[in-house]
């Protein structure tokens, strides 16, 4: 009888007893909030190389379209340029590609020239499609495209690389078109 009268009595002292309650909540609570945490990162880290790799892709396009005769030497340049827009991140993985595209009386849509690093350049003469309206007859433009594979440097939820790409369409500036290398 002694047995169950202490046994019943550790039950009840169980039962009001509160002073573990804080920790117990944490224990439950706490992996939940590390993951959310880490996801947060992870996410917020992405959306950041989304944004360099637009960042990027701008450049290209915009140092390119401020010029009238553009060397190969100087789309050398334009491309580490751009590549240090992607820094911290690993710029093994970056392609960039500019390409001058133009629009003849006809309507039709050919390659003038192109450069790539780390790509390989449109053949000059080839078909390109871009979107609707950015191109009039007998007008040219200058396209630039960035990809770049991310990969997360915590590899918790994003495990896989994710291919991120850009590409952006402006007028040349100076000149009716850009002549290329």
């Amino acid at each position: 009888m002694c047995f169950t009268k202490k046994i019943s009595s550790f039950w009840l002292r169980l039962c009001v007893d509160r002073s573990g309650v804080s920790a117990v909540e944490f224990a439950l609570i706490a992996p939940v909030m590390i993951a959310i945490l880490f996801a947060t990162i992870e996410v917020s880290l992405l959306l950041t190389a989304d944004r360099k790799v637009t960042q990027a892709t701008s450049a290209v396009a915009d140092l390119v379209a401020q010029d009238d005769i553009i060397t190969a030497d100087e789309i050398i340049d334009i491309f580490t340029a751009s590549s240090a827009i992607m820094q911290p991140y690993d710029i093994t993985g970056l392609q960039m590609r500019v390409t001058s595209v133009l629009m003849d009386v006809d309507g039709t849509v050919t390659v003038d020239w192109s450069e790539g690093q780390h790509i390989a350049p449109l053949m000059p003469g080839s078909n390109v499609n871009v979107p609707a309206g950015i191109l009039q007859p007998n007008s040219s433009i200058i396209m630039a495209e960035v990809t770049y594979n991310y990969t997360s440097t915590l590899g918790t939820f994003l495990t896989a690389p994710i291919g991120l790409s850009d590409s952006f369409y402006l007028r040349p500036r100076r000149s009716q078109s850009v002549t290329g290398p």
